[in-house]
């Protein structure tokens, strides 16, 4: 079993957290905490510094925007998390009960009901572990840029201007040694730390939301199991209803905590959008350039898509539920177990979304979203 969770243990124990640490809310935070968090904040000054700096020339005032909405939607994942650091360890715990129960339930009975769970736990593994990868080479080939630029041109024996990795000025010396060593430090740092929470967030996310998929699908598959003409079925199905109740604390649970990393999300995603495909339509001409920026769009709108997908699946699984009391024997079930089924079907028939706002997560938000950055790439060209 402790190998169907790693990704989850291996998230939370990424940005330093483990059970001993669990504690309540800031009062249990460790120096290391505080001072991830106040890295990243630390950020927003040269990125905003070199905004204001350039604020003659738009398309380095599009470059440093794209980094600073980042650079925020990162303090939004890391505070959020910190604040609600324990629930994230009770949510895990609650998933790995859920699976002893489901587990000892096999062994006691001739069932499969561990089959969805342990499915998408893999699924969750191999997505968590993909988008990491795509985080940290977006943040390598930032990083590599200006080195292979410096290497490149002392080879053609011609001068080349340092460029930090990122669009960032600091009040010193950033283009002359050692100020640019420094600056490109400080930004190296900035850079794994961002991509490490960045990546742990959304990945414990996604890996919540398919253990719930997962778990709707199983209570469904047991609704469409109950045959109704044997003794104890009563107290099956009064598990059922339990176990549907449980499904949707959780839910909720997750609704709450992800509350303003989704509207985050959301709202911030839809200002990178325009910026970086300003950054696109610009550099047409330039194959290094544009690299970088769809790179950088792909990891962007690859976050987004994390998102509106968890959405999505627990929104139609939690539907599903009642389709499966519909499709069960319930022409045989007594009185009282019919009462039981109609409990069932009534709260299956309110979608549960994960929502923050006016902001869904779901794919329709998605492809809503996506279908705007093609009109704005329509719009910039024509006015180009």
């Amino acid at each position: 079993m402790s190998r169907l969770f790693q990704l989850q243990e291996n998230c939370l124990r990424l940005m330093g957290h483990n059970i001993e640490s669990s504690g309540d809310g800031f009062k249990h935070l460790s120096l290391k905490h505080i001072a991830s968090l106040l890295f990243v904040i630390s950020a927003v000054y040269p990125l905003l510094y070199y905004v204001i700096y350039n604020r003659d020339d738009m398309e380095l005032i599009t470059a440093g925007l794209s980094v600073v909405f980042t650079n925020l939607l990162t303090v939004i994942k890391i505070s959020t998390f910190l604040v609600y650091k324990q629930n994230f360890w009770q949510m895990l715990h609650s998933f790995r009960q859920l699976y002893l129960k489901s587990h000892q339930k096999v062994a006691e009975e001739d069932g499969d009901d561990t089959a969805y769970l342990v499915q998408a736990n893999k699924l969750a593994t191999n997505l968590g572990r993909a988008y990491c990868i795509s985080c940290g080479f977006t943040g390598l080939y930032f990083m590599l840029g200006p080195i292979v630029k410096i290497i490149s041109s002392s080879w053609r024996g011609v001068v080349y201007a340092r460029e930090l990795p990122m669009p960032m000025k600091f009040p010193f010396n950033d283009v002359n040694t050692p100020g640019y060593e420094v600056g490109f430090i400080y930004t190296m740092f900035v850079t794994i730390v961002v991509v490490l929470y960045a990546s742990a967030v959304d990945g414990l996310f996604i890996s919540f939301a398919i253990n719930l998929r997962a778990h709707f699908q199983t209570l469904q598959q047991e609704i469409r199991e109950l045959t109704f003409d044997q003794a104890g079925h009563q107290q099956q199905l009064v598990k059922a209803v339990d176990y549907h109740v449980h499904i949707l604390s959780l839910s909720k649970r997750l609704r709450v905590i992800y509350t303003p990393i989704v509207f985050g999300q959301f709202f911030i995603t839809s200002l990178q959008v325009g910026v970086i495909i300003y950054q696109i339509v610009t550099h047409m001409n330039s194959i290094m350039a544009l690299l970088v920026y769809l790179s950088f769009l792909f990891s962007i709108m690859l976050q987004l898509f994390m998102y509106c997908y968890g959405g999505e699946i627990i929104k139609v699984e939690s539907l599903q539920v009642g389709i499966a009391v519909q499709t069960c024997n319930w022409h045989l079930a007594a009185p009282k177990q019919r009462r039981s089924l109609v409990f069932i079907m009534h709260r299956s028939q309110r979608q549960m979304l994960i929502k923050a706002g006016f902001y869904e997560a779901s794919l329709a938000n998605f492809l809503s979203i996506c279908r705007a950055a093609m009109s704005f790439i329509t719009l910039i060209q024509s006015i180009e």
